[in-house]
């Protein structure tokens, strides 16, 4: 009887075990990080041309995906406001002022993804919550996410969405500068 019983936890124990081990390896390749090429920015346009072009140089980011289950996946995004380069270095202090980012009271942006809808080819929309100054508002950015080629442990997204000003409490602009904000993505995610 004691042998029964050993044997039935011996194999109790192997099988969880196991299923440690399959779930590790599940998570391990779900789990991705921004590589180093990444470049998260936008552009607010005027009536002629690209007014301002920039990009944010610290980003902290996450991508939980699975190509086996892609509408289960999530994304996280942190871009610290100081960070801004821009094409036009003397618009910084005007972007980083009081009227538009207010950098001095809100240190960053972030999104938050609620849903990825899969439009098949590659192609979602990442459904979620973006953060600007504060106020929360829900967005949705157009995008493609597919392995980088030669290299399964990479994978490239591209997105954008277009955002109002004023909806997240940003002042009328000088010169000319257009109401919408384009944000743009193109990022590199490792595993």
């Amino acid at each position: 009887m004691m042998t029964v019983i050993a044997n039935q936890r011996l194999a109790k124990s192997l099988w969880i075990g196991a299923l440690i081990v399959v779930s590790m390896s599940q998570v391990h390749a779900a789990n991705w990080v921004l590589a180093p090429t990444s470049n998260v920015g936008f552009h607010i346009d005027s009536a002629r041309e690209s007014m301002v072009i920039a990009k944010f140089n610290t980003v902290h980011a996450t991508l939980n995906f699975d190509e086996n289950a892609p509408q289960q996946a999530s994304t996280r995004f942190i871009m610290d406001v100081d960070s801004l380069s821009l094409n036009n270095p003397a618009m910084k202090s005007t972007l980083l002022g009081k009227d538009l980012f207010y950098a001095a009271q809100f240190k960053t942006v972030s999104f938050k993804s609620d849903q990825f809808r899969v439009l098949g080819n590659n192609k979602y929309q990442i459904i979620g919550q973006l953060t600007i100054r504060g106020i929360t508002r829900p967005v949705i950015f157009d995008s493609t996410l597919k392995p980088v080629t030669n290299n399964q442990k990479l994978m490239n997204m591209v997105s954008s969405t277009t955002i109002n000003r004023a909806d997240f409490g940003m002042k009328k602009a000088p010169d000319g500068m257009g109401e919408k904000i384009n944000i743009k993505i193109n990022v590199d995610w490792k595993v």
